[in-house]
Parts: structure tokens; sequence; C-alpha cells
């Protein structure tokens, strides 16, 4: 059975053939959708998004993504300019959210064909410039740390990969440094650099570079860090394990770029995990041959905005199929 939330576009939905279980007419708040849905067994949802109060505010909707299952939710969208931009439409793809359409058409066809992150490329493809991570405003350098929250979730291989990825850019401007250990040693790759805790602020500062990698290891500030990514292993194990060491953890990291490495969880899975975990995960990256070119790394570098990208398209086929 099927859920309709409805406002602006109530006659257009009111036509469709499917089976109804419950329905609501009106405009509310993205807090009120959720607690009357949350607990409540529906197959699909379909919502006008005009029905959601200040829905042009994104964070309205990244509410909806987060306190109910996104992959079941169809977003009916308005033909406004305000949600047909790129920028708009690729807020949505970062929440997971893939199910939207601008007609009756496309809802029609989502009811029955849920929509995968490859279904929605192309917005990607046409997503603005990201804010990039800024430079330290001293030194113009960007220092990017990164640290493992659960026990070898791979942060040495990691930043070996950005490294690689990085130098086609900048060359020789690359630099890898490890607190403590020797690690990255074991790539024999150059510009790696091992130092302590007490002396990273001046290897940095030595360096002639224009992007640092920095291991964290087991280093607890961060404050010679223009950006840090948290690595997290999405298994079982390890999430148990994190959890009973420190059942606060994600608190403490809201608003914070966790990256899910090796992970071979599903996207619906990942959508269970930041609901479970009240958090917003910021990238996920599947078990990687660090030996082979990966688009992974690549698109992980660009969404980090290390890169500079594509500016504003224009949107004329942001709707692929579903456009009228």
């Amino acid at each position: 059975m099927n859920v309709i939330v409805t406002n602006e576009r109530q006659n257009e939905l009111s036509n469709l053939d499917i089976d109804v279980i419950k329905s609501m007419n009106g405009v509310f708040s993205a807090d009120e959708i959720v607690n009357t849905f949350k607990n409540f067994y529906f197959n699909k949802m379909i919502l006008d998004i005009t029905a959601v109060k200040d829905y042009l505010n994104i964070s309205n909707i990244q509410k909806l993504s987060m306190g109910l299952v996104a992959s079941k939710i169809i977003f009916f969208l308005p033909n406004i300019p305000e949600v047909s931009s790129s920028t708009y439409l690729s807020k949505l793809v970062s929440f997971r959210i893939y199910n939207f359409t601008n007609n009756i058409k496309g809802v029609q066809y989502l009811l029955t064909h849920d929509n995968s992150e490859a279904d929605v490329a192309y917005v990607k493809e046409m997503e603005p410039v990201p804010t990039p991570v800024c430079a330290d405003a001293n030194s113009g350098k960007v220092v990017v740390g990164i640290k493992n929250l659960s026990s070898h979730a791979g942060a040495t291989t990691l930043v070996y990969m950005l490294k690689k990825e990085l130098e086609k850019t900048y060359g020789d401007l690359v630099y890898a440094i490890e607190i403590s250990r020797h690690d990255l040693e074991y790539f024999n790759v150059e510009r790696c650099i091992t130092t302590n805790k007490d002396s990273l602020k001046s290897t940095i500062e030595k360096l002639e570079a224009k992007i640092i990698l920095v291991d964290l290891n087991d280093l607890k500030d961060y404050s010679n860090c223009t950006d840090v990514l948290y690595l997290l292993e999405p298994s079982t194990i390890m999430l148990n394990k994190l959890m009973r060491i420190n059942n606060k953890l994600f608190k403490s990291l809201e608003g914070e770029k966790i990256i899910l490495n090796k992970c071979i969880l599903s996207s619906k899975d990942v959508e269970q995990f930041e609901y479970e975990s009240n958090t917003r995960v910021f990238f996920t990256l599947p078990p990687i041959d660090e030996r082979r070119k990966s688009d992974y790394i690549a698109n992980l570098v660009q969404k980090l905005g290390l890169l500079g990208t594509k500016g504003e398209q224009k949107t004329e086929k942001l709707f692929g199929l579903f456009k009228i």
C-alpha cells in the first residue's frame, strides 16, 4: 500500500490508479512528515514537495531523507527554475535521493522502477563547482588529514591513492606525511615523509608543496590540517567494536567528512546506516586495487574540490526520461 502527501499538485496525483492507505493534503514541516510516517509501514510515498514547508531550503528535504527511507519516496517536483537547477538536484542526489521527477508519467514509472545512483549520474555531471578545501591563509598549502575511525580502515592506502591521483595535476607539489610510523615507505614512492606529532607543523612549513596528505594514525591534534577525512569500515564487527569504545562517536563527528571505506553495502544499506547512526556519509569507497587507476578516487578528489571542476551548466536534460 502507498501513501500520498500533496499540496499544489493534488489534482494531478488524484488520478493515479494505485492503492492508497493514507493521504495528507496541505503544507507540513519536514519534522511533521517524518513523525507521521517514521513508524508507518508503506510501500511507496508519493510526495508533492510543495507540501513541505520551505522546500526551497534544501535542509528541509535532507531531514526527510534522514528521517525516512529515501528510496521509498517519490519526490514530485514543481516546474520552477529553483528546483530544476543543477544546484538543487545535485543536493538531492548527495542525500541519496534518486527517485524524483517533475511530471506524472515519471511518477507512474517510479512506482515500479526504483532509480539507482547510475540513473541520476547526469545530475552529478552537471554539478556546480564544489566548495574547495581551503588552503592555509599563511602558507597557501592544503593539508588534508586522514584518520581511521575503525582499526585498519585503510588510511595509509588512501593517502597513497590520493597522492597518485593528485600528482596528475600538481606533479611533485604533492607530499604525503605519516605520523610516527613507516607504512607509507612500503609503497616505494617519492615525497613520502615520516615525522612525529611534535615536528608535524615544522615539517609542513618546510615543504614546497601545494597539497599535503597526512596519515594521522594516533594523532589527536588536527590543528595543522585544513580538512580531515574520517575513514570507517562499515562491517558489523568493526561498527560494534567502535560503538562499544565510544557510543557518542557519531554525535561528536556531526558535520565532518565521514567516508565508508572498503564498503560493500548497497545504497539502501548506507541509507539505513545513516538513519541508525543519525549521521551523514560524505563518500563511499568500495574495496579498491591500489595498483590500478580508480574512478572512485578521482571522484573523491573532485568532490573535495581539490582540482576545480566544471561550472554551472544548462539543465535542459536534467530530468532525462521524465522531462515533458
